[in-house]
């Protein structure tokens, strides 16, 4: 049998204000509390920026140091590349401080100029090459609604309204 868990759930903390006047002091507290937050983001990201910078020069010099090294492995193993994959039986070589693997990436077709592409299938017969998407028109379906009605699958949202606060924010020069 099974048994059922008990959840706790968290008491739902709200502040009501109950006068107009409560309001206005707590839609200036949401201003405050928003320019903190954008203050400390602002910081936040100063720092990020000084970290990043700091150690930026030698991440490069090492990202280099990885690349002339890299090369240089690859030149050898290319040059060595019968010896160290059997004659070909093997793709993958263990020289103890880690592995070199020669893979194959699988076929891949890139496309320029979608529509001369396009164009150019059609002209020679290969309409099989095209694909032709259909989906929903929605912004059809918004302009006649009643053409719809009763349609599963088709649900109109109207009326929905959104409740936003927007602080008053004095702009510094």
């Amino acid at each position: 049998m099974a048994t059922s868990k008990n959840r706790l759930k968290k008491a739902a903390s709200i502040q009501v204000p109950q006068t107009r006047g409560e309001v206005a002091a707590d839609i200036r507290h949401i201003g405050d509390l928003t320019r903190t937050v954008e203050k400390l983001m602002a910081a936040m990201n100063d720092e990020i920026a000084a970290v990043t910078h700091k150690y930026q020069g030698e991440i490069d010099a090492a990202k280099a140091d990885i690349d002339v090294y890299s090369h240089g492995v690859q030149v050898w193993c290319e040059a060595n590349r019968d010896k160290l994959t059997n004659g070909g039986k093997v793709k993958t070589a263990n020289l103890v401080t880690g592995n070199v693997m020669w893979r194959n990436r699988p076929p891949s077709a890139a496309i320029r100029g979608a529509d001369s592409v396009i164009k150019a299938l059609r002209a020679h017969g290969l309409e099989r090459f095209i694909r032709v998407k259909e989906e929903v028109n929605k912004e059809a379906i918004l302009n006649e609604p009643e053409a719809v009605r009763g349609i599963a699958g088709i649900r109109i949202n109207t009326g929905t309204e959104d409740f936003v606060i927007e602080p008053f924010a004095q702009e510094v020069p």
